[in-house]
């Protein structure tokens, strides 16, 4: 089984190369640095496909972070993927990247909360048990705070985020990369569990306006 994985949602994008039916293992991997991965994703992809001898048509799967992350970034990422899945007929997996930051806490005893940055003082946040996903949403600082004592741990990648959620204890580790999403995507293809690359959208877990209205009326007393 041969796999490639794409991921643009941070600050850097990353791709990776794995290989292996029981157990595959990473066999190639390379970063995208700052916002290049517009110019240079796809011309990447395609030298480490060359280096290692592979054709698109070896792939057994795709593996792409679908977001939440860099609104762009998400979108290359994706489109990318989609692109790739179509010319060369190879299957389609989005992965979600609050569900790589979740994994990345290790063994934890209860369900982990994954949280990211998501700008004008709300937040990604995923939870998380055994790589299953409960929920996905977008919360404030003080509806994560309500809901922390529910939760074994709660996983940042961000230093922005730590500070600001700092009173609950957050575990700060390394932002996903490309990589860190095989286990989701080798579980996947081994279940038969593919996306179909005409219908899967990007993860940004926007609120819709009726939410948005709602939380200003909340906040001002309106």
């Amino acid at each position: 089984m041969r796999l490639l994985l794409i991921d643009t949602c941070g600050s850097e994008g990353s791709i990776a190369l794995a290989e292996g039916e029981a157990e595959p293992r990473i066999v190639a991997s390379d970063t995208l640095p700052g916002r290049s991965a517009s110019e240079r994703l796809i011309p990447m992809i395609r030298q480490m496909l060359e280096v290692e001898g592979w054709k698109l048509s070896d792939l057994a799967a795709i593996g792409v972070v679908h977001g939440p992350g860099s609104f762009t970034g998400v979108r290359v990422g994706l489109s990318a993927a989609k692109g790739l899945s179509e010319a060369g007929r190879v299957p389609l997996i989005a992965v979600s990247r609050l569900a790589l930051l979740a994994n990345a806490a290790g063994e934890i005893e209860g369900d982990v909360c994954a949280v990211l940055d998501a700008g004008r003082g709300e937040f990604y946040c995923g939870r998380y048990k055994h790589r299953q996903r409960r929920s996905e949403a977008l919360l404030t600082a003080e509806e994560i705070a309500r809901a922390s004592d529910e939760v074994g741990a709660l996983v940042v990648c961000e230093e922005s985020v730590r500070e600001a959620l700092g009173a609950l204890g957050p575990l700060l580790v390394n932002e996903p990369r490309a990589a860190d999403a095989l286990p989701f995507v080798a579980e996947r293809v081994a279940n038969g569990q593919f996306d179909d690359s005409a219908t899967i959208d990007a993860n940004y877990l926007r609120r819709t306006d009726l939410e948005i209205s709602a939380k200003i009326a909340e906040r001002t007393g309106r």
